[in-house]
């Protein structure tokens, strides 16, 4: 008898740990499939202010995924700062609750996104300045340089060269007569192409900012973070302050250099403020830890001449920054002693642990050359895989930094 009268109770309390388990599991799904049709119409927002053709579409989106009895509620779309917020309820059968006369369990979700394109951001765009980037862009560029000098890279130090009567100073020297058009050159290019992009995505020029850095020995700020693309695109072409071709370093660091990016970008915000903005760093770099001294010194400093550890990005991503990263592809150039000694030689030689402190992605065998290992250490830079671009022609290169920018600008943010 005692039995018989625990019973019951017994079974509802079971019952109702079970159907509680149902509900929550079904309440998750409903609110994974809201997230979904609210991430999809903020992305459609831009393309059209009809703000019921934008309820329906979600509506539509909601109802695909999940069961007919789930109903939308409210739906608040703000076309002016991309947000968009809305409910979702339903009910949930039970099973041993019925017991109790319990036959349904209420359920409801809420959500709200906002796009990155209505935030505030600053983008810090980090142009690597070293003598690699001193490449001739195109085929046909190389082809030249090595027929007149042969050397593919427009180095400003040393290496004097007579061509016919003419005396040229140094590589540079030479690129520069026979308009070589270099990677250096290239990289601005896909700058300004990024500030025609802030141009369109800030009309008003009231929340995107835009700095300017080279990468090199050291980090140098050309420009802190600022509302004017005009003055961004003066200070790209002006060689004084160290961005174009013409004022190439002779070393890449880059721990000395990311270090002290690090503190002048500082943690990101949230952007809902110009004083907590998005923080976006677009690095354009070949990725090599180099100084022309290690090739030319000897043996003893060549293991030097390796991709970057990217444990020197994590510091930066840690104070919540997202990294996009740009590999200017270092193109392989056998016909180089100097190539083949360093960046062509093996990991192994490198000893990238001891040297650099890197540790390899695993499944990578240490016989892969440096040069086509820098692929795996850039993108271990970036945030995420889909934020790295690999680009060895320069239209893959302007192309490739725009649509770094322009994903990034494409994503949304759930904030709730």
């Amino acid at each position: 008898m005692v039995v018989a009268f625990c019973l019951v109770p017994m079974l509802v309390a079971v019952g109702a740990s079970f159907d509680y388990i149902r509900s929550y599991n079904i309440r998750q799904r409903m609110q994974s499939d809201l997230d979904a049709a609210l991430i999809a119409a903020v992305k459609q927002i831009n393309n059209t202010g009809d703000t019921e053709a934008l309820k329906r579409k979600i509506s539509d989106w909601f109802h695909a995924q999940v069961e007919s009895s789930y109903t939308l509620g409210a739906i608040s779309i703000d076309t002016t700062n991309h947000n968009i917020t809305a409910t979702a309820s339903g009910t949930v059968p039970t099973t041993f609750m019925k017991i109790a006369n319990i036959d349904t369990v209420d359920v409801s979700v809420s959500s709200a996104v906002k796009g990155p394109a209505t935030s505030f951001l600053n983008v810090y765009i980090v142009i690597d300045t070293s003598p690699s980037m001193l490449l001739a862009a195109t085929t046909a560029g190389q082809s030249a340089m090595y027929s007149g000098i042969k050397c593919q890279f427009a180095c400003h130090t040393g290496d004097a060269h007579t061509v016919g009567k003419t005396k040229y100073a140094n590589n540079y020297e030479y690129s520069t007569a026979k308009n070589i058009k270099l990677r250096a050159d290239v990289a601005g290019d896909a700058v300004r192409d990024v500030l025609d992009m802030v141009d369109a995505s800030d009309k008003s020029h009231e929340r995107i900012k835009v700095g300017l850095y080279s990468l090199g020995d050291t980090l140098t700020e050309a420009l802190s973070p600022t509302l004017s693309t005009d003055t961004a695109r003066n200070r790209l072409a002006d060689q004084s302050y160290g961005l174009t071709s013409a004022t190439s370093t002779a070393a890449t660091y880059f721990d000395v250099s990311l270090a002290t990016l690090k503190q002048k970008v500082g943690p990101g915000g949230d952007g809902t403020s110009a004083a907590s903005p998005l923080k976006l760093i677009l690095l354009l770099t070949d990725g090599v830890q180099s100084q022309r001294e290690w090739v030319t010194n000897g043996s003893n400093y060549w293991p030097k001449v390796a991709p970057l550890n990217p444990a020197w990005c994590s510091p930066l991503k840690n104070q919540s920054n997202t990294m996009a990263v740009l590999y200017t592809e270092y193109l392989p150039i056998t016909t180089d002693w100097g190539y083949n000694a360093t960046v062509g030689a093996t990991m192994a030689s490198a000893n990238w642990k001891n040297t650099w402190g890197g540790t390899m992605d695993s499944g990578v065998s240490t016989s892969i050359t440096r040069r086509d290992y820098i692929p795996y250490a850039l993108a271990d830079c970036a945030s995420s895989k889909s934020l790295f671009i690999s680009a060895a022609s320069s239209t893959e290169i302007t192309a490739g930094l725009s649509a770094l920018f322009n994903q990034y600008l494409s994503s949304v943010r759930l904030t709730q």
